[in-house]
């Protein structure tokens, strides 16, 4: 048996998340949907970050349209390779949106609605594998745990029971996320 680090954790998953019908996976994304919108977190934040999804990740669409229908201000990143920074702007329109980094949708640099970290109340945090303990492995690039570094709002990761194991290896530059969202709840983070 392999040993499990970070990338074999993180192909595991993937796998796992790839075998899933379009209809499970559906399935899975509103209850996930529901129990993030029906949370305190949901209803007290104005400003929300998250990234636009990719095709292995859950649908963030939905969520972004529903942030914009409750008229909450809608935050996406803009990656900047060579700092390997995040950088978050104002999104009203998928319009604004175009590819960037790893062909992720990204709002365009140059449009002018910079959103300082600070001004973001919840930042739905992306990942492909957690732990009770908040502790996740994303795609490997690092940004988040760069963004978070100095970030002191609201923090949250939504996964289906699917992507949890039982501990993740993890650095001091790791930085846990504080509560989780699954189909069957939202949960606070365990102590570290």
């Amino acid at each position: 048996m392999p040993k499990l680090n970070k990338s074999n954790l993180r192909r595991q998953i993937i796998h796992k998340i790839s075998s899933l019908s379009e209809k499970e996976k559906k399935a899975i994304e509103e209850k996930l949907y529901r129990q993030l919108f029906q949370s305190f977190l949901w209803k007290e934040a104005n400003v929300i970050g998250m990234t636009s999804s990719t095709s292995i990740e859950w649908d963030t669409g939905p969520i972004i349209e529903k942030a914009w229908q409750e008229e909450k201000t809608v935050a996406l990143p803009k990656t900047v390779p060579e700092r390997k920074q995040l950088e978050f702007y104002r999104v009203d329109s998928f319009d604004e949106l175009s590819d960037g980094y790893a062909n992720i949708l990204e709002p365009e640099r140059n449009a002018g609605k910079f959103v300082h970290k600070n001004e973001i109340d919840l930042l739905i945090v992306p990942g492909i594998v957690f732990d009770c303990k908040g502790y996740r492995i994303g795609f490997g690039g690092g940004y988040y745990d760069r963004f978070l570094t100095d970030f002191s709002n609201r923090t949250v990761s939504i996964a289906s029971k699917l992507q949890f194991v039982e501990s993740i290896p993890h650095e001091n530059h790791d930085i846990p996320i504080q509560y989780l969202i699954r189909e069957d709840g939202l949960f606070q983070v365990c102590e570290v």
